[in-house]
C-alpha cells in the first residue's frame, strides 16, 4: 500500500539517493545510468517541480505502509510534443514487491484528475517494465532500436 507524498525540501535526499545508485538508475543504462544531482541544483529543480509547476509538471515521492520512501512518480508536459510524459522510479531495495505496477496506477490516477486526457513514456528497449506498462493499459505506440514509445488514454 502506497501514498503520495509532496516533498519537503530536504526529503530530496532520498531523491538523490535514488538517482545515485547504479542498480535503482540500471534502467537509465542507455542513456548514461546514474544522473549527478548536487544539492546546489535542488533548489532550481524544487521551485520548477513543486512551487511553480504551473499545472504542467506533478512529482510526489511514494511511502509505504511503514512511512518509509520507496520511489518516486511524476509527470511533466514535454515543450516540444506538448504531451505528458510519464515517469516512475522505484528504489531498487524496493522492486519486486508490486510497487511499480501501484506506483503507475497512483500517477494514471493524479494525472486523470489533473486534466491529462492520454500519458506517454519511452522506454529503453530493453526495459522490463515495459510488461508492467502494458499490464496496466499503456499500448506500444512506436519502437526504434533503442526505445518503445507508450500511451495510454485515461
Amino acid at each position: 500500500m502506497l501514498t503520495t507524498y509532496i516533498p519537503e525540501y530536504n526529503d530530496l535526499s532520498f531523491r538523490q539517493l535514488m538517482l545515485s545508485d547504479e542498480e535503482t538508475m540500471s534502467y537509465n543504462k542507455a542513456w548514461g545510468g546514474t544522473i549527478p544531482w548536487p544539492r546546489e541544483e535542488w533548489a532550481d529543480w524544487y521551485d520548477w517541480w513543486i512551487t511553480n509547476n504551473e499545472g504542467k509538471r506533478y512529482y510526489r515521492l511514494l511511502k509505504d505502509k511503514t512511512g518509509r520512501f520507496v520511489g518516486e512518480i511524476a509527470y511533466h508536459i514535454d515543450r516540444d510534443t506538448g504531451y505528458a510524459l510519464a515517469n516512475v522510479i522505484i528504489y531498487a531495495p524496493f522492486r519486486r514487491k508490486g510497487f511499480g505496477g501501484e506506483a503507475l496506477d497512483l500517477l494514471i490516477r493524479a494525472a486523470k484528475e489533473n486534466g491529462i486526457s492520454v500519458l506517454y513514456d519511452d522506454i529503453a528497449i530493453d526495459n522490463t517494465a515495459k510488461e508492467m506498462f502494458l499490464k496496466h493499459g499503456f499500448i506500444e505506440e512506436y519502437s526504434t532500436e533503442d526505445k518503445i514509445f507508450l500511451k495510454k488514454e485515461l
